[in-house]
């Protein structure tokens, strides 16, 4: 199981939210690059990097916050946020970004992310499912649909794209585990699902319980910044992970 610790940018810092309500933003480092070099100090591999200006907004915001890290670090980095033309996705790629996570645009823009995975292919781009009570929501978690989580992963991977960051949003900066019912129910027909798991992982048990329940990776936020779980606690999982 792939660990990915989070950044996520607001205003140039790294911040995190709960539940994804903006009022709740707590400021962790007015530099992001002095975490992403931390992480990268203590051998992680991965980043998910969000951009939150550009997720409520026309576009992307923070794109300096990217290419600074992309080019002072070795870390492969996916990135969302903003992403709401092909200008915007290739702006994204050229700044850096390995892979692109696709969540409002695959809601309200099915047709144009059909294209891209056509024209980018399916290993440079992430479907962003994030739901509330089983449903999708997008632009930012302040708008919802009637998309049911499975329905709208299937309508993807019908396409090829078979990656997707699900993150349960009442889960999310809120420290109390990530949501196992709906990603084992998920996984349950989707045996080959790259599912990754993002929101509410507390603990190296929950870290555990998602690589047990079959998770593809799983996304680490508000318990590093906490002190829920320490960057030598994440290394030796990994090592461990690798060892066995």
């Amino acid at each position: 199981m792939q660990l990915i610790p989070a950044i996520d940018i607001m205003d140039g810092s790294a911040v995190r939210l709960s539940q994804g309500l903006y009022d709740s933003k707590k400021v962790y480092a007015s530099d992001p690059l002095e975490i992403a070099k931390q992480f990268e100090a203590a051998g992680i591999k991965r980043l998910h990097l969000v951009d939150l200006d550009g997720a409520k907004g026309k576009g992307i915001v923070n794109l300096h916050v990217l290419e600074r890290l992309a080019s002072h670090t070795s870390l492969v980095i996916d990135f969302g946020g903003g992403i709401k033309k092909t200008e915007d996705l290739q702006a994204a790629f050229d700044a850096g970004a390995s892979m692109v996570t696709c969540g409002s645009i695959a809601v309200k823009n099915p047709s144009l992310v059909r294209s891209w995975i056509k024209r980018f292919g399916s290993n440079r781009l992430i479907l962003g499912a994030d739901a509330r009570d089983g449903l999708i929501q997008c632009s930012g978690w302040l708008e919802s649909s009637n998309l049911e989580v499975g329905a709208f992963i299937d309508s993807y991977r019908n396409d090829g794209l078979d990656m997707v960051i699900c993150t349960d949003i009442s889960k999310d900066g809120m420290l109390q585990g990530p949501s196992l019912d709906l990603y084992r129910r998920l996984l349950g027909s989707r045996p080959t699902l790259r599912l990754i798991a993002s929101g509410g992982v507390a603990s190296l048990q929950d870290l555990k319980e998602l690589k047990q329940a079959g998770l593809y990776g799983a996304i680490i936020g508000k318990a590093l910044y906490e002190g829920r779980i320490s960057l030598d606690e994440l290394r030796r999982f990994g090592e461990e992970q690798d060892a066995g």
